[in-house]
């Protein structure tokens, strides 16, 4: 047994290593020179932590990196939030309220799954342009708020939801929206924060969508600021592992309070009486 849990031990050792050694490599040229991280004789461990790089690209007027982050933060929060709201909401009313055509609303739902996101890039760029949401965060947002994959997995976790809890809210007088807002929402909490972690790391990451809407520097998002600074005259190898570091705090802090929540909401797949 204490062999056994040697082994573990230094299982988790290894492993915990070669996760963590790219995000030291960011950091560590993040606080770097650009001399010091293109030189022939790199090193693992810096001579010097430059920590004026972190006033350096903040203050850069070209790509403004602080503004991005506000940006992705508001478009991210605001897109998750609009989903789980609204997908719960069609995912419940496809499993539970009776109405005959059902099945066929939710074989087309299924059906946008299959179109190409090339396909559909061009028209929802020229109804965006139209309504005049260019460099705007209602075109990086609103068009985000429903996914119809969010709405088929709210759909099939809902039909494993014990009915029995259901009919109790009736006796009680709650309609399909009371039961919904009282019951069901709040015992399915594990499975919407497993949700909105996916959906916020989706919306955090993307890229070609808030590329072509934001074409004002001010209304750019984390990803296309980390472009800016890779493609810019003067690349800043630094400040770009830099930048990336600052990029995925926000995302490991969301991990890490709902962690907890995000493996109980992939283990359960429902609620058992």
């Amino acid at each position: 047994m204490r062999i056994g849990a040697v082994f573990r031990w230094v299982a988790l050792v290894i492993a915990a290593v070669l996760f963590l050694l790219p995000f030291y490599l960011l950091l560590r040229n993040g606080l770097s020179t650009r001399e010091e991280i293109t030189a022939p004789g790199w090193t693992l461990f810096p001579r010097a932590l430059h920590w004026e790089n972190f006033t350096e690209l903040f203050s850069d007027e070209n790509v403004p990196f602080l503004r991005s982050i506000l940006n992705s933060t508001v478009v991210a929060t605001l897109q998750t939030a609009g989903q789980l709201v609204l997908c719960s909401m069609a995912g419940y009313g496809l499993a539970r309220i009776p109405y005959r055509h059902s099945k066929k609303v939710l074989y087309a739902i299924i059906a946008t799954l299959m179109i190409p996101t090339s396909v559909t890039f061009v028209p929802s760029f020229v109804v965006v342009s139209s309504l005049g949401w260019i460099s705007d965060l209602r075109g990086l947002i609103i068009p985000g708020l429903f996914s119809a994959f969010t709405v088929f997995l709210f759909r099939q976790y809902f039909i494993d939801f014990p009915k029995e809890l259901e009919e109790a809210g009736r006796l009680d007088g709650l309609g399909y929206w009371g039961v919904f807002r009282r019951i069901v929402l709040p015992n399915s909490l594990a499975f919407v924060s497993a949700l909105a972690v996916i959906n916020f790391i989706g919306s955090w990451n993307a890229f070609l969508w808030p590329l072509v809407i934001a074409q004002d520097p001010s209304s750019w998002t984390v990803q296309v600021a980390l472009s800016g600074l890779l493609t810019s005259q003067n690349p800043r190898i630094n400040l770009l592992f830099l930048a990336g570091v600052v990029s995925i705090l926000p995302i490991v802090l969301v991990f890490a309070f709902l962690q907890r929540y995000l493996v109980r909401g992939v283990a359960e797949t429902g609620l058992k009486g």
